[in-house]
């Protein structure tokens, strides 16, 4: 039980859940900003008087906020329910101990640390979408294929950012 719950609490819970929402939400937005960048959207936006930042990169940054952390804290439940199901139910292993260790272990550090850890991945994911989406054109080429490259870009540095973030921030224990 414990390991259970400190594995997918303070590891895997925050590192997999921000990998998919890259996956998924990121390369949305990155796909997204750059076909308003390739058609000009971005352009009108600013001629219109708006500021394309605070309209388009402040709300994504704002939703992985917020959805990274709470799909973590998803992640770790139905994670520690699993390991529930196949440690008592096809182990043996008694539910008492499962939850009572688990209970003894798990400290509150431990799901802020896992929580943070998914606040500042939210943050990467937000950030480096929709940098190489604003920035579509620039770096890769107009059109289509531009778009393509961009998203693939974007999807591929924020898991490596990920990736080398978690490596930092559990290396130095930087929070706790």
């Amino acid at each position: 039980g414990p390991m259970v719950g400190l594995s997918l609490i303070k590891e895997m819970g925050p590192v997999i859940s921000a990998l998919m929402v890259t996956g998924r939400a990121g390369s949305s937005v990155t796909a997204e900003i750059g076909i308003m960048r390739i058609s000009e959207q971005i352009d009108a936006l600013e001629l219109m008087g708006l500021n394309p930042y605070r309209y388009l990169i402040v709300p994504n940054l704002i939703a992985a906020i917020i959805s990274v952390p709470l799909l973590t804290a998803i992640f770790d439940v139905v994670g520690i329910f699993g390991g529930y199901l196949i440690g008592v139910k096809l182990l043996g292993v008694s539910s008492g101990i499962y939850f009572g260790e688990m209970v003894s272990y798990v400290e509150m550090e431990d799901i802020l640390e896992g929580l943070i850890k998914s606040l500042n991945f939210g943050i990467i994911i937000a950030w480096v979408c929709c940098f190489k989406g604003f920035y579509t054109g620039f770096y890769t080429g107009f059109g289509a294929e531009g778009v393509s490259k961009a998203t693939t870009q974007a999807v591929v540095l924020s898991s490596v950012l990920i990736l080398v973030w978690d490596y930092f921030l559990t290396s130095t224990r930087l929070f706790f």
